[in-house]
Parts: structure tokens; C-alpha cells; sequence
């Protein structure tokens, strides 16, 4: 099976320089951070590289052949999920996944448990990014792992009075033993950030590959990815991978160059 997912974060005003007003703060988190108005450039260019026809959300993907669906993802519960981008999204007739960091739920920047309850009123696929947005996913104890997707999605589910089935995977830090964790706590679809269309399943829990949309990320880009360009899907998986060697090799000292570079 095969699904072009975009990951997003948040959406800021074009005076919020910082974007301390949605989501996490600091540098690292402000590189994904979108003004609205490049936002808007990003939707129109996609209602015309993905017609209606595809697209589509984890509970319309299916065998099918021809292109592969196009899916819109929103991690970390930032407070401009709602009313703004949804908003943005609902007047583009389509509907996106929110993936929320359940213990910063009514904290300042994100999302309040009646913004949660709208967003899935209008329609779109609430799910969980951990309860803490703990670091290092894919080297914790699995035990650990389960307490933290459990409780995320116990938090959701008291929010929504149904079951949250969807989640995705905190820094990308994606292992074998996290879709375990996953799976045994109810989740049957877990986005990753690995640049790829591909879907599998690991212990009967569907993963599904992720473009990386930032702040600078151009319009033309993300219609590329949209429309199944080969060239710029290559290139991000090319630096996805080598990241994924520098971490390997370096351990902490990638993620203190890291702070260091964005502060």
C-alpha cells in the first residue's frame, strides 16, 4: 500500500517571529513553524497537484492502484490547529490529522480539550504524539513506551468519548519496538517522519511514511511531493538518511550541535 503524507506543525501569524503563540518554543521547533500566508500558498498549491480524489485521511486508504492518496498531518497539538488551520484546511474541502501531545493539552501554545472535541466534529482524525513528546523513542524500555501511548490515548479518548486508533511518532525516533508499544495499546495506524509512500505493517499496526514540511519549505515543494515528483521525495530521503547515520554515530552530541545551531 502506498499514501504521500505531509508533516506539518503549526501555523503562526506572520508578527509571531518566535511563534511562541502555537505549539513548543525555541529554535529547533520554530524551523517548522509556517506563516499563515505561506500556508495559503501551501494549500492552493496542493488542491491542484491532489484533486478531491485523493485526498484522503488513514480511514479512506485502501488497496487501490493509480496515485497514491495524499494525507495532511499536524503533530505537537499546537494552539493554531484550532480555529485556524482547520479553517484553512476545511475551506480547501479537506480534512487532516491532528496528532496531539496529550499532556500539554490547555497549556499555553496548545490546544484546549474543546478544541480537541471541534476539530473531531469537523471531521477530522485526532490522534496521539505521546503523552509527554518524549525524546529517544527508539531506544526506551518497551514498557515505558506502552505507559506512554496508553495514556495518550486513554487522555483522547476521555475527551471524545470514542476510540483514537491513529498516532504518530515524536522526532521521528521510530523503531520496531515503538509500533510494538503502539500496537498493544490500540493504535493501528502510526505515522513516522522516514521521507517515504510506502506503508507496512509491524505487529499488526499499519506505518506510514512522512514528507517533512519547515518554515522555508516553498509551495512548489510541497506540490511536488503531492503529485509524486521523484526528484524531490529522493533528495529528502537522501538527507533524512544521512541524519539518520550522524545520530547513529554521534548519540548526544548530535542533538547538543542541534540546540547549539538553532539557538
Amino acid at each position: 500500500m502506498r499514501a504521500l503524507s505531509l508533516l506539518y506543525h503549526d501555523v503562526i501569524a506572520e508578527d509571531d517571529r518566535i511563534g511562541v503563540a502555537s505549539g513548543f518554543p525555541g529554535g529547533a521547533a520554530g524551523s517548522y513553524k509556517l506563516e499563515r500566508g505561506r500556508f495559503a500558498q501551501h494549500l492552493a498549491a496542493l488542491a491542484a497537484a491532489a484533486p478531491a480524489a485523493r485526498r484522503a485521511t488513514v480511514h479512506d486508504l485502501r488497496e487501490i492502484s493509480g496515485p497514491a492518496p495524499v494525507m495532511l498531518t499536524f503533530d505537537d497539538g499546537g494552539a493554531s490547529a484550532h480555529p485556524l488551520v482547520s479553517a484553512l484546511i476545511e475551506s480547501a474541502g479537506w480534512r487532516a490529522h491532528f496528532l496531539i501531545t496529550t499532556d500539554f493539552i490547555g497549556q499555553r501554545g496548545f490546544v484546549t480539550r474543546a478544541d480537541v472535541r471541534a476539530l473531531a466534529t469537523r471531521g477530522h482524525v485526532i490522534g496521539s504524539h505521546s503523552c509527554s513528546h518524549l525524546t529517544g523513542m527508539s531506544a526506551r524500555p518497551l514498557a515505558r513506551l506502552v505507559e506512554e501511548w496508553r495514556r495518550s490515548v486513554d487522555v483522547l479518548e476521555d475527551v471524545l468519548g470514542e476510540p483514537v486508533r491513529t498516532a504518530s511518532v515524536p522526532f521521528g525516533a521510530f523503531s520496531h519496538r515503538v509500533a510494538a508499544a503502539a500496537a498493544a495499546a490500540g493504535i493501528t495506524a502510526l505515522f513516522t517522519s522516514e521521507p517515504t509512500d510506502r506503508c507496512r505493517q509491524v505487529e499488526g499496526c499499519r506505518v506510514i511514511g512522512r514528507y517533512a514540511v519547515r518554515s522555508d519549505t516553498p509551495a512548489a515543494v510541497v506540490a511536488a511531493f503531492a503529485a509524486g515528483a521523484r526528484g524531490v521525495r529522493v533528495r529528502q530521503l537522501v538527507l533524512w538518511n544521512l541524519k539518520k547515520v550522524a545520530k547513529a554515530v554521534s548519540g548526544d552530541a548530535y542533538a547538543a550541535l542541534r540546540r547549539v545551531v538553532y539557538r
